[in-house]
This record gives structure tokens, C-alpha cells and sequence, in this order.
């Protein structure tokens, strides 16, 4: 078979008419997955409106707002395996549009919330439309773009991840500072309907030839493991305490499931997760590095909208601006991201991304409340490059790794471990936050009532609402939290940072590097398998 024959037998795979309309199809994806991206990054801004007592937020706690981002990961990160897996079986244009009528009615709920426990059940509701988006914008994009041009869809597809993370922090404070904090979840409603207009019209549809039956069990082990193992981390942050007996028995419960999950997986002729994928040391590596990052990014992002609005003083809407380099830099820099590719190779890209990475964790134990606004404004864009330079490459190795009609599949993957990651992160670090916090601040406590004193030591918000409300009285809290807080940061940026280096690690031990120029034989090869 000739180069000039495979490659007619190759792009005669995609209808020419889906072929003309792909960039347009692209756009529509990246529309739907910016829906569920921009709703997390809003989110990260309005964090502390919501942990405002009523009116004005709904007083929820730090362990209620970990759960309020928690509660959508976890459900979104249980429920992907099954997403995929039924898209590959019915269509993906299908459940794309099931997703997201799901996640706009979630989010409609959500903005009405009353209670903190509402908003996290509102959440988990949006979650379980956001599974079945993720995976379908990518597995989509796999099937109406030839091989030679997926690492560059696939950049651009990365790069508007960019695009919601700058445009949520920014929407957010527009929208808190003239609406209730509920509009930051109502806003999600008119871009669904968009989205579900535009994909009717333009998005075709596509499925796996051969689809495996689903795991309901494999998903039920999955999601409980994974919600035991999270409560028992942010409980352990609750109580500054990781030895006592509820926290170690619920995290020791979590990880016992979680091995009954892969125990079953092994086992069965339908799995969920088919773990013969992590044979492979370079797909393994891809996706470890891609949870060790969400892990350091997540629980560093979540310290940082309390430093920037608690610390330093600035309104929500500044907050999200200031976040603004690092959305630019990873809109300039994933679509960009294959051309070092090309030239370093994986190995070496992926790499010094992480480093990057890890420095600009690391940069945070250094910052004050006087620290220079343009010093952190560089450390956020250098942050956003080095997300750029791991996420583009990690995907594309991911996506190509498995074949085209298994697609749904490897999106899955990549977005479980992703959000696994985060969620862990923030659970995590979070919970590394609060017992700092609470160990900071404890001695400058003692003279207030027992039940005022366990309630101010819960978070910085929690000591500034009481200060508040004592008046003068409470001015001498004040300076006490900040000084507290900037030590409880310091020490999470240093273990994020820390997560960040053995990601690095991961990466230059299994990933391929510079790969050289094949020869016209194996170039042959290759456009067989390919077909």
C-alpha cells in the first residue's frame, strides 16, 4: 500500500462535508466546553461572597465551600467513566446534548440555592451534566480532525480551558458586584441554550462500531471510594486532627473501596476503566502528570482568591482580573505548545513545564501582604505557561494512544484523572490550609467564648466575620488572621510545589523524548496503523 493510498484511505474516514466545517465544529465544542470550565472559575471568585453570612453569601464554612467544589468534582469524576463509555455507544452528539440541558437546569437550581447543603446538592446535579459534555467535546474532535491535525485542534481545544478561566474570574466579580451571588450560576443558562442551538446545526454525529456494555458496579465502587476518601481528608482539616478515629477510618474505608474498584476492573469483561491502558509507561506517566498538576494548581488556586480579597483587600471583580495573565498565557501559549513539541520533544517540554510549574507554586511562600502587584501578576503568567506546556502535550500523547473510535473513552481518562486530581488537591491542600490556619491563629483566640472561638478558627473568613461583629473589640483579630494565613499559605504553596517536582519527576523518567524523523519505510507503517 502507497503513502498516497493511505492517506486517501485515512481521510476518506471523515465525510468531506464534516471535513469543510470542522473548524466550526471546533468552535461549537470549545463553546460547550468553556460552559463547564467558566462555571469553576466563577466559582473560585465567588468563594468568599458565598462564605459571607446571609444576605449578602450563604455563610457557608470552608469545609461547606470545599464541598461545594468538591461535591461537582467528584460526582463529575465518578460519573466520566460511564459518560464515555455511553457516548461511544449511542453518540456522542446525543449525550453532548443530554449533558447539557442537564447542566442548565443544575444551574438554574443552584443560583436559588437557600443553604449551603442546597447548593452543594445543586452542584452535584451539574456535575452529572458536565460528565457527559467533557469527554464528548474531545472524543468529537478526534473523529472530524485527521491525525496530522489533532495536536493543533487539541491546542486550541486546551486553549479554551484558557478562555473560560479568563473570562469566569472576570464575569464573576462583574456579575457580584451588581447581582446576588447566584448570578454567577444563572449566567451558565443563556450559553447552554446557545450551545445546544449551535450543535443541533452543526455538530455531527459519531459512535464506537463496537462498544463495550456499561459498569454500574465499576461506577458505584468508584464514586464511593472516591467521596469516602475525600470526606475523610477535609474532616481531618476540620478538625486540625488527621489521627482521629472518624477521619482514619473513613479515608482507610475510601482507599479499601478504590481497591475493590480496581480489583473488579481486572476482572471484568466490561470494565469502566480498562486498566490493560496502563501497560503502556508513556500513557501512564501522561495521566499522572496530569493529575499531579490539577493536584499542586487546584489547591493553590483555591488559597489564592482568599489572599487576593481577604489579605490584600481587593473586590471580587479585581480578584478575577488580576487572575487574567494566567488565562492569556494559556490562550497564547496551548495552541503553540506542539511547536516545542516538535522541536524538544515531550520529555523535555513536559518537563520544564512542570519545573515552571513548581517554582511559581513555590514563589507563593515568599508573598506578604505588601508584595508588589506586578510580581504576582508575572508569577500567574508564567503559571499559565507552564500549564500550556503540560497540558497540550500530556492530551495529545493521551488522545493518540488509543484508537479513534475508542475516543470517548481516553477524554475520560484524561478527564477523571484531571478532576481526581483537583479534587484531591483542593481536599488536600485544603485541609493543609486550615490546620496551618487553625495552629496560627488558636493562641490569639483564648479570650473569646468556647463556641465563637471553634467557630473564628475554622478559616480567615470565619475569624474576620466574628471581628466584624465585635467591633473595636475585634480589630486586634485582624492583623493575627493575616499573619496566620500567609503562614498557612506559605506552607501549602511549599507542599504544592513539591507535588509539582514529582510530576516532573513522573514525566522525564517515562515519557519519550525528541522522536527522530522516521524513515520512508516506517512513515508507511505508521499511516497503516493510523487506517
Amino acid at each position: 500500500m502507497t503513502v498516497s493510498a493511505d492517506n486517501a484511505a485515512v481521510g476518506s474516514r471523515i465525510p468531506e462535508a464534516v471535513h469543510r466545517r470542522r473548524w466550526a465544529i471546533l468552535g461549537v465544542l470549545i463553546l460547550s466546553l468553556l460552559i463547564v470550565v467558566l462555571d469553576n472559575s466563577i466559582l473560585n471568585v465567588a468563594i468568599k461572597t458565598i462564605s459571607t453570612p446571609a444576605p449578602t453569601g450563604l455563610g457557608a464554612t470552608q469545609s461547606e465551600l470545599e464541598w461545594a467544589i468538591n461535591s461537582y468534582t467528584l460526582v463529575f469524576a465518578g460519573l466520566l467513566f460511564t459518560a464515555g463509555l455511553i457516548g461511544d455507544r449511542i453518540g456522542r452528539k446525543k449525550v453532548l446534548l443530554g449533558g447539557l440541558v442537564v447542566f442548565g437546569l443544575g444551574s438554574a437550581l443552584a443560583a436559588e440555592s437557600g443553604s449551603p447543603g442546597e447548593l452543594i446538592a445543586y452542584r452535584a446535579v451539574m456535575a452529572l451534566g458536565a460528565a457527559f459534555v467533557m469527554p464528548a467535546t474531545l472524543a468529537v474532535l478526534m473523529n472530524v480532525f485527521e491525525r496530522e491535525e489533532q495536536p493543533k485542534a487539541i491546542g486550541i481545544w486546551a486553549g479554551g480551558v484558557g478562555l473560560a478561566i479568563a473570562i469566569g474570574p472576570i464575569t464573576g466579580g462583574l456579575l457580584l458586584e451588581h447581582f446576588w451571588w447566584g448570578s454567577v450560576f444563572l449566567v451558565n443558562v443563556p450559553i447552554v441554550i446557545v450551545a445546544v442551538a449551535l450543535m443541533v446545526w452543526l455538530v455531527p454525529d459519531s459512535r464506537d462500531p463496537r462498544p463495550g456494555r456499561i459498569d454500574p458496579v465499576g461506577v458505584v465502587l468508584s464514586v464511593v471510594g472516591l467521596v469516602l476518601l475525600v470526606y475523610g481528608i477535609i474532616k481531618g482539616g476540620e478538625l486540625a486532627d488527621f489521627t482521629d478515629p472518624t477521619v482514619l477510618s473513613t479515608i482507610v474505608a475510601g482507599l479499601a473501596v478504590l481497591a475493590v474498584f480496581v480489583w473488579f476492573e481486572k476482572r471484568s469483561d466490561h470494565p469502566s476503566l480498562d486498566v490493560t491502558y496502563f501497560r503502556n509507561k508513556v500513557f501512564s506517566a501522561a495521566m499522572a502528570a496530569i493529575a499531579l498538576v490539577f493536584f499542586a494548581l487546584m489547591g493553590v488556586t483555591f488559597f489564592s482568591v482568599f489572599y487576593l480579597q481577604s489579605v490584600r483587600g481587593y473586590t471580587p471583580l479585581q480578584s478575577g482580573l488580576l487572575l487574567l495573565p494566567l488565562a492569556v498565557a494559556q490562550m497564547i501559549f496551548a495552541p503553540r505548545a506542539r511547536l516545542a513539541v516538535d522541536r524538544f520533544g515531550n520529555k523535555a517540554t513536559t518537563t520544564a513545564g512542570l519545573l515552571l510549574l513548581a517554582a511559581m507554586l513555590a514563589a507563593f511562600a515568599g508573598f506578604d501582604a505588601g508584595t508588589p502587584i506586578w510580581v504576582l501578576e508575572a508569577v500567574f503568567f508564567l503559571m499559565g505557561t507552564a500549564m500550556a506546556h503540560i497540558m497540550t502535550p500530556t492530551s495529545v500523547v493521551i488522545m493518540q494512544a488509543l484508537p479513534r473510535e475508542k475516543a470517548g473513552s481516553a477524554s475520560a481518562l484524561s478527564n477523571t484523572f484531571r478532576q481526581v486530581g483537583g479534587a484531591l488537591g483542593i481536599a488536600v491542600l485544603g485541609s493543609v490550609l486550615s490546620t496551618a490556619y487553625r495552629g496560627g491563629i488558636e493562641d490569639k483566640l483564648a479570650p473569646l467564648p468556647a463556641g465563637l472561638r471553634e467557630k473564628a478558627g475554622e478559616s480567615i473568613e470565619a475569624t474576620l466575620g466574628i471581628a466584624a461583629r465585635l467591633g473595636p473589640r475585634g480589630d486586634a483579630l485582624v492583623g493575627p488572621a493575616h499573619d496566620a494565613f500567609l503562614h498557612a499559605m506559605h506552607v501549602t504553596a511549599v507542599c504544592g510545589s513539591m507535588v509539582a517536582v514529582i510530576g516532573a519527576v513522573v514525566v522525564a523518567v517515562f515519557l519519550p523524548g525528541r522522536p527522530s524523523a522516521p524513515r520512508q519505510g516506517e512513515k508507511e507503517q505508521e499511516l497503516v496503523a493510523a487506517e
